[in-house]
């Protein structure tokens, strides 16, 4: 048995994000039809830092494979032995025989795959209407969420704004070259949000939360990416009172992320919760009812969003022979 190893400049030439918001919505589908086994994550950190590694790992009984990706993060120093602060790494296995088929880097997988998620929201939950976007934060999510919700709604306005002016320029200068939209840097979050549509945030969430509900204007989308941990915040918990709230996964928002904060502070019940992204997918639960309410969708992430991706450039990469093989048993 031979195993596939894909690098990252493989992996990345294999990108289509048409075709991963195809996969993620199908992944949504079969977590809300009962055809995904999902453990809790588990989270590596180092003492004293925000340095470590969390584990995510899954089976899609539809697709036939098992995935367990590692995701590392808040290694600072990394830059300086030529090293990423973050990186990832997708195991996928034949759920079938416990086959390794393939070992990749998962650096396009995360990314993607929540760029993704956050498009999907917005086809479900942003007004028809809705034009103008702000994005919270300027980094490389925040790139992928544009390019994936821009194929959701015809966008007139791009507000961006980020603490750090050098990212922000660059920001606004490459996306404006790359999707010809009209992208407008802001000073202050207050200043992004108010008047905006749809609001995604997807800062590194250390700092605390960043967006008041006062700034929030009837009809608005919240799209929250960046709290994934339980100490992590970007919405103060007020924005969850009288909002419609969605999660990707109830369970893991409750124990992490901007549901968390909100039900820890008394804002909401577990029991407000609307639904989950795949009930409304599947039509179990209505998705946006009133032009005037204000929707929540919270993502921590899930197994099944890296597994359906994996797969797919997987089953990729062998139609175009990328990548080396390695015999781990012979």
């Amino acid at each position: 048995m031979e195993t596939l190893l894909l690098n990252k400049e493989e992996v990345g030439s294999l990108i289509d994000l048409d075709a991963i918001l195809a996969a993620v919505e199908d992944g949504y589908r079969s977590f809300n039809s009962g055809l995904v086994v999902q453990p809790n994550f588990m989270a590596v950190t180092l003492p004293g830092t925000h340095e470590g590694i969390d584990f995510k790992g899954g089976l899609d009984i539809g697709g036939g494979y098992i995935t367990l990706k590692a995701s590392s993060g808040g290694y600072d120093n990394n830059p300086k032995l030529g090293l990423p602060t973050g990186m990832n790494t997708v195991l996928l296995f034949d759920a079938k025989t416990s086959a390794l088929k393939c070992i990749m880097d998962g650096t396009w997988i995360t990314g993607c795959r929540t760029g993704a998620a956050g498009a999907i929201s917005v086809k479900y939950l942003a007004r028809a209407d809705a034009e103008k976007l702000c994005i919270i934060g300027a980094g490389n999510q925040a790139r992928r969420q544009l390019r994936a919700i821009m194929r959701m709604r015809k966008l007139t306005e791009v507000r961006v704004c980020n603490a750090s002016p050098e990212f922000l320029d660059s920001y606004v200068k490459e996306m404006s070259e790359e999707t010809g939209l009209k992208i407008r840097k802001y000073a202050t979050a207050e200043e992004a949000v108010r008047g905006a549509d749809i609001v995604v945030t997807t800062t590194r969430a250390r700092s605390g939360p960043i967006v008041k509900k006062e700034w929030i204007q009837p009809g608005t989308h919240i799209v929250a990416i960046g709290a994934d941990m339980p100490d992590k915040q970007e919405l103060c918990a007020d924005v969850y009172a009288g909002a419609k709230v969605v999660n990707d996964s109830i369970d893991l928002c409750l124990k992490s992320g901007e549901t968390h904060n909100a039900v820890k502070a008394g804002i909401i019940r577990p029991e407000d919760i609307h639904a989950e992204i795949g009930e409304i997918i599947l039509r179990h639960k209505p998705g946006r009812e009133s032009p005037d309410e204000v929707t929540i969708f919270d993502t921590v992430g899930m197994a099944i969003q890296d597994n359906v991706t994996a797969a797919m450039l997987y089953k990729g990469a062998l139609e175009k022979a990328l990548g080396a093989r390695y015999a781990f048993f012979n």
